[in-house]
């Protein structure tokens, strides 16, 4: 095997004067300014922050809906008791707060590993900085 690229038996001989066009990523979106519009037709909309938010709202106020329509069903009480203490709830509303309880301890969670991450990211950077 020699040193030289062209000679090399594993490669194919190079053409001259060829364009090489790149292969597209099939990972990666294509580039809007590049991608020519069709004539006669509009361009499709861009998912933005607000579109998303507004689909994100939508999508909570329909959970909520059947969040209700549980809770609204399952109204026969429960007998509770914790440390000591005794109480009766309906079914659907200690179900609801067992889970908002379960997603408190999850936004806990992450929200201690954010902040130590963030204090990771800034000591880096801080570090980085000085070398």
């Amino acid at each position: 095997m020699t040193s030289d690229p062209s000679a090399s038996p594993d490669l194919p001989e190079p053409t001259p004067n060829v364009p090489v066009t790149p292969t597209p990523d099939p990972g990666k979106a294509p580039d809007a300014d590049k991608t020519p519009a069709k004539p006669g037709k509009a361009s499709e909309p861009k998912l933005t922050r607000a579109g998303a938010l507004w689909s994100a709202l939508i999508l909570g106020f329909l959970v909520l809906i059947v969040l209700l329509i549980f809770i609204a069903q399952n109204t026969d009480p429960v007998p509770m008791t914790f440390l000591g203490w005794h109480w009766s709830l309906p079914t659907g509303v200690a179900i609801l707060g067992a889970a908002v309880a379960g997603g408190l301890l999850t936004v806990a969670a992450g929200s201690a590993r954010i902040f130590q991450l963030r204090r990771n990211a800034k000591k880096n950077f801080k570090a980085a900085q000085r070398g």
